[in-house]
């Protein structure tokens, strides 16, 4: 099962509207309400949501609640990986990092960066299908990175734009308000868009040497954890070999990985992700990377990614990246 890191329960609490309960909440995560505060100490991705929709519900500023609790994070709380982060020379090294090492506070964030003619964006992705609590998490999450963003680099950090996949819970002016910036729903993506010059800005603590302490330490964490998403890798893996025959059955890849049907469902659960899931992210990667390496038309570059029709494939594409195969491709050149 999927896994975040505790330190954001706490968090969450500490922003809530004094006089809300929570102590009810925190007992039934098993986590005390005092501390001390872990953050290699985690709780179901599930749970956690389950938690968080349940805390805005009751709160009264329920609508900026996951804005407040991201803004709130400093990149001391996050240990080893907030330490990294810091001292990394710049935000592109910060956000790299993020997305070799993210996994060490949970299994159920992946963070990636991706450059396009507009700047560069860096990426959210969730295990753990659209339940309420997880688009709460994910606003929080991207008023966390823009809090620690800003809290690190040496220049007026500012987003051209903030994307979420979800529709807005109230007014966008109140996001808007907040980030200081454009802020698009429903758009295919969660993420902050970068420019250029603020992602090569450096960091006001970067030492190359001090980052490299921390990435031999992360390196570490990250192996002890690895066995938690080898399956996940492998299933896509398999998947992506195929595709270009349509997409396969769960049947045929789990035959490949020597397991039964109801096995390999039942592990992928465990791990928070379904096989649809795990092959909408194979077709995803394949897609972008022939569309941004070669000149395949869309046609092929459909067919390749295991489609029938080009129709179904950008419309499936503009849900994975908000934009259409064509742009995307533009976008990349």
């Amino acid at each position: 099962m999927a896994q975040i890191t505790s330190l954001y329960v706490y968090k969450v609490v500490g922003q809530a509207t004094p006089g809300v309960e929570t102590r009810d909440l925190m007992g039934g995560l098993g986590l005390p309400v005092d501390g001390p505060i872990d953050p290699t100490r985690m709780v179901s991705s599930s749970e956690f949501y389950d938690f968080f929709a349940t805390l805005v519900d009751r709160d009264p500023d329920g609508l900026l609640l996951p804005l407040k609790i991201g803004s709130a994070m400093r990149s001391d709380e996050y240990g080893a990986f907030g330490l990294a982060w810091k001292s990394a020379p710049t935000l592109w090294d910060s956000y790299t990092r993020a997305g070799r090492y993210g996994h060490v506070l949970g299994s159920a964030e992946t963070y990636s960066l991706e450059e396009t003619a507009k700047g560069f964006f860096f990426n959210l992705e969730k295990a753990g299908g659209n339940s309420s609590g997880m688009l709460l998490s994910n606003e929080a999450s991207m008023a966390a990175v823009n809090a620690i963003s800003k809290e690190v680099s040496s220049s007026s950090f500012m987003p051209l734009a903030i994307f979420f996949k979800h529709a807005p819970r109230g007014d966008v002016g109140v996001y808007e308000s907040h980030f200081g910036c454009p802020v698009y729903f429903e758009s295919g993506r969660d993420a902050l868009l970068v420019s250029k010059e603020a992602i090569e800005t450096p960091n006001k603590l970067g030492d190359e040497s001090i980052a490299r302490f921390f990435d031999q330490y992360l390196e570490q964490q990250l192996n002890s954890r690895a066995a938690h998403s080898v399956l996940q890798q492998q299933v896509r893996r398999a998947v992506a070999n195929v595709l270009s025959e349509g997409v396969p059955k769960l049947s045929r890849i789990a035959s490949e990985l020597n397991l039964g049907p109801r096995t390999l469902q039942r592990r992928l659960s465990e791990e928070g992700h379904s096989f649809q899931n795990v092959v909408d992210m194979a077709q995803k990667d394949l897609a972008q990377r022939l569309l941004r390496e070669t000149d395949y038309s869309l046609a092929e570059v459909a067919f390749l990614t295991g489609f029938a029709e080009q129709s179904t494939f950008t419309r499936a594409f503009k849900r994975w990246a908000g934009q259409t195969p064509r742009s995307y491709r533009l976008s990349t050149r």
